[in-house]
């Protein structure tokens, strides 16, 4: 009986996910066209007193290579901003605690994580950041993050429906109607749902009571549901507390629980159907959509599993009670903690309503590989479009070779250029979680912050860097990683990660513009159908396997095999 509702829970979520995903993407495809939306009356003289203030044209169209040096240099000097306000906070307002400045390793892995939007955080908020930082730098970015990614994905879209162009759209102008039609008038409601629910949103100091026992207890306060709001539909992750979405005032109830992983996945499934109506043809948008569904049922159903299992040593050792609940909420149980937790990190979102280091080996291998993957699982607000559609093209391309043909997608030619790039896309993020993880090993910096010996170390190292370079910002918290090394190391990682991708996406979107379409032959495979969705979970799958493996072979999959046989370490 508990098993059944576990799963009718799961499965009103995905009703909801489907039902919500059409409207939202009828939508956002009207805001990228440029066409008439209900919010244009609102909206539209706010974007033109943004356009004339910062002296943007927005009629001026952009090749990929400055679409990309503005992407750049936007998120540099974001970098910069955010890694000043951290230094300088001592001096700001809004800080009723006193706080004072960061360390400048911590403020520089801190500015990267959140213009990333990756969001990994090594300090805990309530005790190192203001308000000030919380809401000037912190959440802004949480907000234009989340639109770069939406920017990108929107270019390379336009690189694929537009014949013969030299342009792929205006970076200025995608980046800002994400935020003020998409992700404003989304957070906005949010945040208003969420305060009704018992999230706190106020500017007043923290509070001392005196507990049952008698004892001082200091209560943090905060404008946390604003930055909740964002948090989770910008696939950001960043808590406002140390605790992240575990903690009762960023996620007081079970209907708060489920609006939160609700919002996670919203809009990068919202892209997919948008996808497909900006390419005429929907049925390609829930090709993608269906692909995405089914690899998150095959994790979820793994990881959903293995903690309902839980461990057998702890069961053999005769405690009373469930030996599942490890490191998991009780408000909201095993089905809701493993749906969070696949949620979490199959978009590139690092909020988390559990602690991932408690969970079960092959539990914990989830969350690692659907990051490894590229977060493509719906991934982040854009980037999972974006990661996915790399995939697509490298199935089609695979599938071409099969039968002797020049791959299409979409009316397209894929060829070497192409291909060159996606080959990059794929495999630079890949290459920093293994180099980054291979160092640490090697090196006491990086050893030394192990407090699990073992596979399980290793296991902590890995998601690490997997967390940085997916830009999802979870973290097995085992591993103290507020060290200059991890700072430095993980910082970079979610550099490469983010912009090692974004650029190969960007010259892709370019040269697919630059191409005139050819029709539909006899030859052309299908890109619809259920045997493409097939192949394309194949090849995300293959491509994964082949390249993690043996680190997780080393890592959780041997920490199973010892934990079945009943030994620890």
């Amino acid at each position: 009986m508990d098993i059944f509702m576990d799963m009718v829970q799961v499965v009103v979520y995905v009703v909801f996910l489907v039902v919500l995903t059409i409207p939202l993407g009828v939508y956002m495809k009207r805001v990228f066209n440029g066409e008439h939306t209900f919010m244009d009356f609102i909206m539209r003289p706010i974007e033109k007193v943004v356009y004339r203030f910062t002296g943007v044209d927005e009629r001026e169209e952009m090749d990929w290579k400055k679409y990309a040096l503005s992407l750049l240099t936007f998120n540099l000097i974001g970098i910069v901003v955010l890694f000043f306000i951290q230094i300088l906070q001592g001096y700001l307002p809004f800080n009723p605690q006193g706080f004072s400045a960061v360390k400048p390793d911590v403020a520089f892995n801190t500015a990267v994580s959140f213009v990333t939007n990756t969001n990994w955080q090594a300090y805990g908020g309530e005790s190192t950041m203001s308000y000030f930082t919380q809401m000037v730098g912190l959440t802004v970015q949480n907000f234009v993050s989340a639109a770069t990614g939406m920017a990108v994905a929107i270019a390379l879209i336009r690189g694929i429906v537009r014949q013969k162009a030299t342009t792929i759209g205006n970076f200025w102008v995608d980046l800002t109607r994400s935020v003020l039609w998409v992700l404003l008038p989304l957070s906005l409601v949010l945040a208003i749902v969420l305060v009704s629910q018992g999230v706190i949103q106020n500017l007043s100091p923290y509070k001392t009571i005196k507990t049952l026992e008698g004892a001082d207890q200091t209560l943090p306060m905060g404008p946390v549901a604003s930055q909740e709001a964002i948090k989770v539909l910008g696939t950001n992750g960043g808590g406002f507390f140390n605790a992240n979405s575990a903690h009762p005032f960023e996620n007081p109830t079970p209907f708060s629980n489920f609006l939160e992983m609700l919002a996670i996945f919203l809009i990068p499934s919202g892209l997919t159907y948008m996808f497909g109506k900006m390419v005429n043809d929907a049925r390609q948008g829930w090709a993608i959509f269906e692909a995405m569904l089914l690899l998150f049922l095959m994790m979820f159903g793994i990881l959903y599993a293995s903690e309902r299992a839980g461990n057998p040593i702890i069961a053999n050792m005769g405690i009373s009670g469930s030996t599942a609940m490890e490191g998991k909420e009780v408000r909201f149980g095993i089905v809701n903690s493993a749906l969070f937790a696949a949620v979490t990190t199959a978009a590139s979102c690092g909020a988390v309503n559990a602690m991932h280091d408690s969970l079960t080996p092959l539990g914990g291998l989830v969350p690692m590989l659907q990051m490894m993957l590229g977060e493509v699982i719906f991934g982040g607000v854009g980037s999972g479009l974006y990661g996915m559609l790399m995939f697509v093209l490298l199935t089609v391309f695979i599938v071409g070779l099969m039968v002797g043909r020049t791959p299409e997608y979409i009316g397209k030619k894929i060829e070497s250029r192409e291909m060159k790039m996606v080959t990059l896309a794929v495999l630079i993020p890949a290459a920093a979680i293994l180099v980054g993880s291979a160092l640490a090993v090697s090196i006491k910096a990086g050893t030394s912050s192990i407090h699990n010996p073992g596979p399980h170390g290793l296991s902590e190292i890995l998601y690490a860097f997997a967390s940085g370079a997916g830009n999802n910002g979870s973290a097995f918290a085992g591993l103290k990683a507020n060290t200059p090394f991890y700072n430095m190391a993980v910082a970079f990682a979610m550099l490469i990660g983010r912009f090692g991708v974004i650029l190969p996406v960007l010259a892709i979107a370019g040269s697919l513009a630059s191409k005139k379409k050819i029709p539909a032959g006899p030859g052309t495979f299908p890109t619809t159908g259920l045997l493409f969705v097939a192949l394309l979970v194949a090849v995300v799958l293959v491509v994964g396997a082949l390249t993690f493996f043996p680190a997780l072979a080393l890592g959780p999959i041997v920490e199973h095999l010892l934990m079945q046989s009943g030994k620890l370490f």
